[in-house]
């Protein structure tokens, strides 16, 4: 039965979250922003207007959030006062606790690069069809769980393996935090089960890794050399008939002075490719110097929380028992057909919370 206690608890956190997330200084500055936004000159410079739209859509997207909270517990005093049917009150109430427990987690995600959108490239570890099965699987994983959480999802590019499988593929997940949700997904991720490859019905042990990075939009300064970069130009691999490209629009980027490659098929025009590849290597130039201030502030606070990139993350045996477990929260789930579905949220909070706080 909701009760006035449970109201007052509800006002109590909603008094907190509106220090903890410095709800005045995000009305301040969205109320600037729009100002901006309505100078007649605002779109003298669209590059500029863009990164002031996109940093006035995070902001009103917590407003709304907030807002919404401050509303919803106004009218759960309403309904008690009429004696509103319990279920309605229920269900308002378990609303409202939904809203502030999302408004906590979020906070979480206060890099500057956690409200970017993502890219992961998937690549199979050794085992040959049993890894390239595997790294598909992954990628099956990740698309679903961005389709599930309401992001846009495409394939930027991927190497199809024979008979199955991938030998690699780029994904990008585009939506706001999308990289603040995966970035704890980077690392080895390992599989063990009955091989449906293997006449013998043995087990197989298999890994593929998964390097997460935030898309760098215009608002990331990242100066790259013209004379740094190399290119070739190559036949996007397809299923056949009329899908393949008859035309060299795939593009393979080389950037000498860091070592990075990056390939993009994502388009028929290889200009929009090159153009596409050159937005990567400028993300992972970024990732870089993210990872870089990590290790220096890991360094100067003594942490003792140790995350590796390119580590073994999380295990996912469907035999001799089910179960999937991350190895660094320890957190697990005995359904991994439903994790391989998608569902990693559960997984996706339990590293956030360990690991994210700033």
């Amino acid at each position: 039965m909701v009760s006035q206690e449970q109201i007052k608890a509800l006002s109590k956190r909603q008094d907190e979250l509106y220090k903890f997330i410095n709800i005045s200084e995000k009305q301040k500055e969205a109320n600037t922003l729009t100002a901006q936004s309505q100078e007649n000159d605002f779109w003298n410079n669209p590059k500029k207007a863009q990164i002031i739209l996109k940093k006035l859509s995070v902001l009103k997207s917590w407003l709304k959030s907030y807002n919404s909270v401050v509303t919803n517990i106004d009218e759960i005093s309403v309904l008690l006062e009429l004696e509103a049917g319990e279920d309605e009150l229920e269900t308002q109430l378990q609303k409202t606790r939904s809203i502030v427990e999302e408004l906590e987690f979020k906070n979480m995600l206060s890099a500057e690069e956690d409200s970017m959108s993502a890219i992961i490239t998937i690549n199979p570890g050794a085992g040959g069809t049993e890894g390239q099965d595997w790294a598909e699987m992954l990628m099956r994983m990740y698309l679903m769980w961005g389709e599930k959480n309401k992001y846009k999802v495409k394939t930027l590019d991927i190497q199809k393996a024979e008979p199955v499988g991938i030998k690699s593929v780029t994904i990008e997940i585009d939506g706001d935090f999308a990289f603040g949700h995966l970035k704890g997904e980077n690392g080895v991720h390992r599989l063990v089960r009955i091989s449906p490859f293997d006449s013998n019905a043995k087990r197989h042990t298999t890994f593929a890794s998964v390097f997460v990075y935030p898309l760098a939009d215009d608002s990331i300064e990242v100066i790259i050399e013209p004379s740094e970069i190399s290119w070739d130009t190559f036949r996007a691999s397809g299923a056949g008939g009329q899908g393949v490209n008859k035309t060299e629009s795939a593009v393979r980027l080389k950037h000498e002075p860091s070592g990075i490659t990056i390939e993009n098929s994502e388009s028929r025009s290889q200009l929009e490719n090159k153009a596409k590849a050159i937005q990567l290597l400028k993300s992972q130039l970024y990732e870089l110097e993210i990872r870089k201030k990590q290790e220096e502030k890991s360094k100067l606070e003594g942490s003792k929380k140790k995350i590796e990139w390119g580590s073994q993350i999380r295990s996912y045996v469907l035999h001799p028992y089910k179960m999937v477990k991350d190895l660094r929260t320890s957190y697990e789930s005995s359904n991994p057909e439903k994790v391989l579905d998608g569902d990693l949220n559960a997984f996706i909070k339990a590293y956030l919370m360990e690991f994210g706080q700033k």
